[in-house]
């Protein structure tokens, strides 16, 4: 007997709602979710989606990476 069923909460919900009996052996078989594609790289990284934009502005001050705050918020410098 195969029964499909999905995850809520930590605890395996079965579908259509099942009444198995104390004891009962099971095999549990577990499916990437639907959503998984996107994990396992079929999707361009962070990097490759924004490398057009990578070191297009010029004259930043040197520090900028660590004082951005300071130069967009007015916060002042971590030096």
């Amino acid at each position: 007997m195969m029964i499909e069923g999905y995850i809520h909460n930590g605890q395996i919900v079965f579908d259509p709602p099942l009444a198995l009996p104390d004891g009962a052996k099971v095999t549990v078989s577990v499916e990437p979710a639907p959503n998984a594609a996107a994990a396992e790289g079929q999707f361009p990284t962070l990097y490759e989606r924004l490398k057009s934009v990578v070191g297009k502005i010029d004259g930043l001050p040197g520090d900028f990476a660590i004082n951005h705050d300071h130069y967009i918020h007015g916060q002042p410098k971590r030096q």
